[in-house]
Order: C-alpha cells, then structure tokens, then sequence
C-alpha cells in the first residue's frame, strides 16, 4: 500500500469518526402509511411548504387527497414547488394551492388570513412550519429581530387571526415545528428584540423555545374548543434552513458528506409533522411536544407556565392584538 493510499485512509477514518462525535447518527425513520383517503375532505394550511419539511409534508398530504394551501414568502419558489409535488403525487391526488404569506410582515399575515377567511369554509389543520436559522443581524418590516419575527411572532399572529375558522371547523388540529435548539435558549424577556446585542445562536433557540411555551398556552387557552396544539422537534433534516451558516470552502464537501450520512431526508423530517396532522393516535391530544412520533419530554424552561404566560402577553401587545 502506498504511503499516500494509507495516509488517505488515515485522514479519511478519522473524519468519518469526527462525522459521527458531531452528528451521531439518527434513528431511521419508518415512513407513515395511511388510507389513501384519509385527509379527503379536509384542509391544511402549511406555511413554508416551498421546500423542506414543508414541501415534503404538502406532497404527502396531498397524496392523501387532502385541499393544501402552501403559504410562502416566494410565490415564483412556490409555483415551482408545487409543480414539483404534483408530478410526484400520482393521478388520486387532492389540491394544491399556493397563497403568498410573508410571515417577516404583520401586513403580510393580517391580508393572508382576510383572504383564508373569505375563500375557505374551514381549516381543518394549521401547520405552522416556516422559519429562518441564524441569519445576520436584521429586522422584520414591523422592527422585530428577524428571527423572534419570523418563527414565532408572525406565526403568533397567523394562529390567533385564524382561530375563529379552526373553532368551527373543529375537531381541528394546530401543529408547530419547534426545534431540539430550544434547549441553548432562554426568553430574554429584558432584551427580546435584541436590541442590546446579538447572538444569531441563542435568538434561533430563543424562537424555538418561543414555539414550545406558545404551543403550552394557547393548549391551555384552546381546552374544551375542539381545536388541539401540539409541537414537534424534527432533528437534523437536509434542508436549506442552513443557508445563512458559513462553513469554510474546504470543509463544504466534509459537511455534504456528513449531511448524506447523518441527517434526515426531508421526508423522513415531516413523518412527525405528518403523524400530528393526520394520526387518530393524536386524536384529542393537547399541549405536548412530539420527535420521531412518539411523545417527547421537555426541559423544564419548556414547561414553564409564568414564563409562557408572560410570553404570550408580551407577544399579543408586540403583534397588536
């Protein structure tokens, strides 16, 4: 063997095994099989569902006949997207439709959900899915830091203007995708705006543990309507939520290979998402936080009753409500 064959596989074992410390490999997800009628009927808003666990989670329901409404911030990415799940859904398929929402803009949310409310009779499922991951220093178009802005603050907004239809047309189901980040976050409830300083880190798992303690009060809030709310952790999933992180050129092909061998497919990442929308096990559940489709436990700042109380008063007076 030659010196250079063997130092080859050297480096190579000891990047693999590096891979593997950083990124330990996830439990296979078994795909989720159902009827294939059994969202026929039904409607589901999904926000960001362009690309991701969003495009993916549309594709499956609307294989399972279902009308789904992809709320997207790009109408052209959304187009394409929805082609895409169409070709791919087979000839008993339900209907796409694709509604501009830019959850960056209170505007945005308010003209989106006027419309849902003048052209759909009901809502049968919520999923609120769309976010941004540690992008620079920026603000929404209402001066929220972006982040705060996007994956809680706007869908903050969105679940309580469509609330009325998710009441009438109960049983009816909310589904927020959180994030096992949560965990590196607290609520800076001096600072929430990061007005003081920044940290694109801690404002993502900020925003994350926002979805959890918003998911914990508005179950509360929602007892006895029919309408339930539960979250999701999806784990690592192959999408471009990481656009924003910069990874240095030579370590790009490392980081493919790591993403090939240990995250998620999209798929795979909206089994979770899929199970809370469609599953009768989930029938009635409330309140809970849910990874790889088997109920979760929380940390204790997730549970914490005062600190989402708090949150949510804060995020009603932030969104004007």
């Amino acid at each position: 063997m030659s010196a250079a064959v063997l130092v080859a596989a050297v480096v190579g074992g000891g990047v693999l095994l590096l891979l593997r410390r950083l990124f330990p490999r996830q439990r296979t997800m078994k795909l989720l099989r159902f009827p294939a009628d059994t969202m026929r009927g039904k409607t589901v808003i999904v926000t960001g569902a362009n690309s991701g666990i969003g495009k993916a989670l549309a594709g499956e329901l609307l294989k399972l006949q279902a009308r789904v409404i992809m709320a997207c911030r790009d109408h052209r990415s959304a187009e394409e997207a929805a082609r895409d799940i169409k070709d791919q859904s087979g000839p008993e398929q339900g209907e796409l439709v694709v509604k501009h929402l830019d959850l960056a803009s209170l505007a945005s949310v308010r003209n989106f959900c006027e419309e849902i409310k003048e052209e759909e009779s009901k809502i049968d499922v919520l999923v609120n899915n769309a976010g941004i991951y540690q992008c620079p220093y920026s603000k929404t178009e209402d001066g929220f830091e972006m982040q705060l802005g996007v994956n809680h603050l706007g869908h903050f907004l969105l679940t309580h203007l469509l609330l009325d239809l998710l009441k009438s047309s109960a049983p009816s189901r909310i589904v927020v995708v959180s994030s096992k980040l949560y965990k590196y976050g607290d609520i800076n409830f001096d600072d929430l705006n990061s007005e003081s300083s920044y940290d694109k880190a801690f404002c993502y798992s900020q925003s994350k543990l926002a979805n959890l303690l918003f998911t914990l009060q508005l179950a509360q809030q929602l007892e006895g309507s029919g309408v339930t709310v539960n979250a999701l952790t999806p784990g690592v999933v192959r999408t471009s939520l990481g656009r924003h992180v910069q990874i240095p050129l030579l370590a790009k092909p490392l980081f493919s290979l790591a993403s090939l061998v240990f995250f998620k497919s999209p798929l795979e990442g909206a089994q979770t998402p899929l199970y809370l929308a469609c599953s009768p096990e989930v029938e009635g559940v409330s309140g809970k936080c849910f990874a790889n489709c088997e109920e979760e436990q929380l940390m204790a700042k997730a549970t914490d009753e005062q600190a989402a109380k708090k949150l949510w008063d804060m995020s009603r007076r932030m969104v004007g409500l």
